[in-house]
This record gives C-alpha cells, structure tokens and sequence, in this order.
C-alpha cells in the first residue's frame, strides 16, 4: 500500500520533533516535484521559485539533459572513491573547467562535495604554497559554515553565534559599498591598516573575496577594487581567491563573476551551480600553486562522486547550448528594470544592484537609507509564499530581497512571479508598511 501523503503542517509537526532547532527552515512548506522553475507542495500547490535551491538549480528543476547524465552513470557505477580507483568522468570534468577559467597560465583541479570544503581547500592550498599561516576575507562575507569558514565569515548572527573560538590569523577589512559608505579607497585601505595592526603582508597566505556578497546583500565587488585587490596581492607576493561558489557557473552572465573585472585569480572555488543539484565543489587554480600539496593532502571520499560529475558536465553543456550566459543577462536587465519602475512609486526601495540574474532590492524605512528595513522583506517573503511566490532575503541586516530564478525560466512565469512582488509592494504601501 502507498504511504498517504501528509499535510506540510503534519510534515511540519515531525521535522519539529526529528531535527534539532538550528537547523533552520525558510518556508514552512515540503515539496512533492519540481520542474524548470516551479515547484508543488505535498498539498498540490504550485509555487514560482525565484530561488532555485539558492542559485544551485540554474539549469533548472530536473533538466532532461542534468537527469539522463545521472540515470546514465547510475547504471555504470555509483562510487569508488576517486582516490581509490579512478574514472574518466572526474577527468575530462577537471579538463574542461581548467580549460573555461580565466588566464592564460596552465590550471588544475580538483573536486569536493560542499562550498565549504572548497574553500577550506582552497586555504590549506594557499597555505602549503606560500609558506604562510594569514588569510584575508571581507565584513558581510559567507563562506561556510565549517570553523575555518566560519572564521572567514564576516556575519556573526546567526551563523558564528556560540561556536567559537574560531581559527586564528583570519582577518576582516570593510567591502566596499556605495549605497553603506565604503568607497574602493576604504576597502583597501582596511587592508592595509590589518598589515599595519595586525599581521605583516609578508605572513599572509591569502585573501577571500567574493566577486559579488552572497549572504552579505548580493554586492557586486566595484572592477576597480578586484583590480586593486589584485595588484595589491601581487605586490606581497599574496593568493587571490575568488569564492564563486554563488556566483559562477553562469550566474551573473559569465561563468565567472570576476570575468566582469577582467581579473585572473590564483584560484577559484566552485559549487552549488556546477552539480545541478547534486553536491559537488571545484578548486580549480594555476597549476604550479595547485601542486604545492603533498600526495594524500588533498581528497575525500566522496568528492568528485561519479554521479555529480556527471551532472556537472550535462550542467556545462546546457549552458553552452542554451546560452545561459547570455539567458541571464536578459533576466537580470528584466528584473532590475522592473523594480526600477517600481521605486518610482516606492521610497523603501534604497538600491537595486546586481550582475546578470544574481540582483536585489534593498528595503529602507520611510525613504531614508541610513535606516534598514528588515520588516518589509520579512513580510513581502510572507506573503508571498501565500501567493504562490517563493523568495529569499539576505543582508547584514537581513533587509535585502535577493533574485536567483533559474537561468532556464520562461519570460512568462518569470513576469508572474514578479507581478505578485509588485501587487504585495503595492499593497503594503498602501497600508503604510512600505
């Protein structure tokens, strides 16, 4: 006999009672099936996801293409550890984003299963070139959830709240941002104030920068300041990292977000957008750093799994043969165009910014943008949700509607979505809450 499906209150009741309370949930809702950029709950209701997994699905829910990879290498194996016994997939993957990523110098990689592996790898990397112990990230920055990444976190509340200590010799310096008052010169002048205060630039190995802030507020890094990064981690003999794994893979119109600065990293970390689903990381470098490791200091059992490799090429080739690239600078311009007219009648709108379809609204109250307005996109994420609509917020101050459709949503159900956001702004003005 077939299980009978439950509520999402019921559903609700029993995650409630099996799972420990940090471990947080967005919408109180379970789904069913996905497809493209919709979603159905175990009730049967449908939702628009302007989401997708946050920015994982570009390719969209159960792309055909994503999905027979998978079915495919299902029948052939499903693991061996890569360390174990090898498999051509994990290769030829390894040769195509080392061929994709930017300059000239030859390149390496290898893969893990999470964005916070990446980056933890990324360091140790870093770490066994340079000799040295330092590294650098940014105020506002996310990069994991693991200690080490925690430590290169630059948002205490709630992910850093009672897990420390923390590593040591990781550093914050200010990320720049017009709309909060920290210019390019700020930013790198904080940088250079921690060689001044706090450890000289001789001992550090690295610096973290997303080329645009996830969780801090979806900031796209000026090209100016990922220049003068560059320059600066140069003149120290310093690694640039560049945290992609929200940003690339398509999601700002390059497959790199700091292609848009016309800047080469020393490396890259990738994942969420690569797997199309299923969990997978890149670091992928210049080759004489990547090799700095002894054999055995880098792997894991799972990483590289036979089955995200796969996906990962389907998820490569989909975005090639549909131009996803070019797909996503058509949603950002639409998107950003639409709440631009919107702040024309709106004062709480005190920013739209974004890179291809990786855009946000910041939300102020009573038009002054020196006050964060958190409640605005609490309830326009509420009500939402009633309508059938399904959106993340983000920020320091948690004030910032970030937009991450799939790259594969029609234009049709990408205008409905936004249409509900216009209706409940709307509706909130009117009621004097926006």
């Amino acid at each position: 006999m077939a299980p009978t499906l439950q509520t999402n209150a019921q559903l609700m009741a029993r995650r409630v009672d099996a799972l420990p309370r940090g471990v947080g949930n967005a919408h109180p809702i379970f789904a069913q099936k996905a497809l493209n950029s919709e979603i159905w709950d175990v009730e049967g209701r449908r939702y628009i996801d302007f989401c997708a997994g946050i920015a994982v699905v570009n390719t969209g829910h159960c792309h055909p293409k994503v999905i027979a990879a998978v079915a495919a290498q299902l029948a052939q194996f499903t693991h061996t550890c890569f360390q174990v016994i090898a498999y051509e997939g994990y290769v030829s993957l390894a040769e195509r984003l080392n061929r994709l990523a930017p300059g000239s110098a030859p390149k390496k990689t290898f893969f893990m299963n999470t964005g916070a592996e990446a980056v933890e790898n990324a360091v140790k990397v870093a770490r066994a070139y340079t000799g040295r112990p330092g590294v650098i990230a940014f105020n506002g920055a996310f990069h994991g959830r693991t200690l080490l990444t925690l430590a290169l976190t630059g948002k205490v509340n709630p992910y850093k709240t009672g897990f420390g200590p923390f590593p040591g010799d990781v550093f914050h310096a200010p990320y720049p941002s017009d709309l909060h008052g920290v210019s390019t010169d700020d930013a790198i002048a904080g940088i250079e104030k921690i060689f001044r205060n706090d450890i000289e630039a001789s001992r550090v190995a690295a610096i973290v920068v997303e080329p645009v802030q996830g969780e801090g507020g979806y900031i796209p890094a000026p090209a100016e300041f990922l220049q003068r990064l560059r320059a600066l981690s140069e003149q120290h003999g310093i690694l640039l990292i560049a945290d992609e794994i929200q940003s690339g893979v398509a999601r700002t119109g390059r497959m790199f977000a700091i292609e848009h600065a016309d800047v080469v990293p020393d490396i890259i970390t990738l994942a969420k957008g690569l797997g199309g689903g299923t969990p997978i990381s890149a670091i992928v470098g210049r080759a004489d750093i990547m090799d700095a490791c002894i054999p055995g200091g880098l792997g894991g059992t799972y990483g590289g799994n036979p089955l995200a490799c796969a996906a990962a090429h389907a998820v490569l080739d989909i975005v090639d043969e549909e131009r996803l690239c070019q797909r996503s600078v058509a949603i950002g311009e639409r998107i950003r165009s639409f709440f631009t007219d919107l702040s024309k009648k709106l004062v709480c709108i005190s920013d739209i910014r974004g890179l291809g379809a990786m855009s946000a609204v910041e939300f102020c109250t009573g038009g002054d943008k020196r006050r964060p307005a958190p409640d605005i996109a609490n309830a326009l994420k509420a009500e939402a949700l009633k309508q059938g609509l399904i959106l993340l917020n983000c920020g320091v101050n948690g004030n910032v509607l970030r937009l991450m459709t799939p790259l594969t949503i029609s234009d049709a159900v990408l205008d409905e979505g936004l249409a509900i956001i216009g209706n409940i702004m709307n509706d909130l003005a009117q009621a004097g809450k926006a």
